[in-house]
Formats: C-alpha cells, structure tokens, sequence
C-alpha cells in the first residue's frame, strides 16, 4: 500500500456518500409522484455500500484497487407498502377515493441525509489530514 493510499481510501468516501446524497435528493424530490412511466407510484430508492477489498496479489503489485475503500454496491427499491390518502377527486384515486402515495418518508429521508452529510465531511476532513501530511513530508525531504 502506497503512502497516498489515505486519500484513494477517502476519496471513495466522498464518492459513496455523494451517491447516497443524490439518490436521497431523487427521494425528497418525488415525495408526492403519484403516478410514474409504469403508472405506479414512486417508489423509495436507498444506496447499499460495500467494502472494496483488495486482492492479495492486486497488494503484491501495488495496484490502486489495493487501497481499500468502500464503494456502491447497489441502488435497491424499499419493498415497503405504498401510504393511501383519501382524496377522492385525485385522477389518480382507486374506486374507493385513495391515492396510492410514495412510500418515501420525509423524517427517515432527512435523518440518511444527516448520516451522509456528517460521513462527506469525515472524509472531507480525512483527506484534508492526508494532504497535509504529504505536503510535510515533501517539505522535510527539501
């Protein structure tokens, strides 16, 4: 592993949590689509990270994907059970007046993006500490 692996560690931090950020905004934004391309509702997306772990002879030779790391392993669609609204003059209403609604709730939304927001900035700061070592240790070795 290469001294500057830090940052390659780091860097896939802030390249998984911006996913989680994106995917959460796609979230949020579509809170009230009732009706999609497929005629459903929207359906809540979440991120499923993974570890990269690097192989023993990817260490051997010294390779990037011998930093480690995290990164996205899929985008999945939440199973759970669309919310009914009563609100019969909806276009979208079934024959008794509910509105299928997206199963995204706002409080769980806002709470992942506090967890991602507050993981970004870890590795932010990270990377930051990694800088400033090498940027030392380039200064010490002139």
């Amino acid at each position: 592993m290469s001294f500057l692996s830090g940052m390659d560690i780091s860097a896939s931090g802030l390249t998984a949590q911006r996913a989680r950020l994106d995917v959460i905004s796609e979230n949020i934004a579509n809170i009230d689509t009732t009706r999609t391309e497929d005629g459903k509702p929207y359906t809540r997306k979440y991120v499923v990270l993974e570890e990269r772990n690097p192989s023993f002879s990817s260490v051997l030779k010294n390779t990037q994907e011998a930093t480690g790391g995290v990164r996205v392993a899929e985008i999945g669609e939440d199973s759970s059970d669309y919310k009914l609204e009563y609100d019969p003059t909806n276009p979208d209403a079934n024959a008794e007046g509910y509105v299928e609604k997206p199963n995204v709730d706002l409080a769980q939304e806002m709470s992942d993006m506090l967890e991602a927001y507050r993981s970004f900035e870890a590795n932010v700061t990270a990377f930051g500490a990694y800088k400033d070592m090498a940027v030392k240790t380039f200064e010490i070795g002139t």
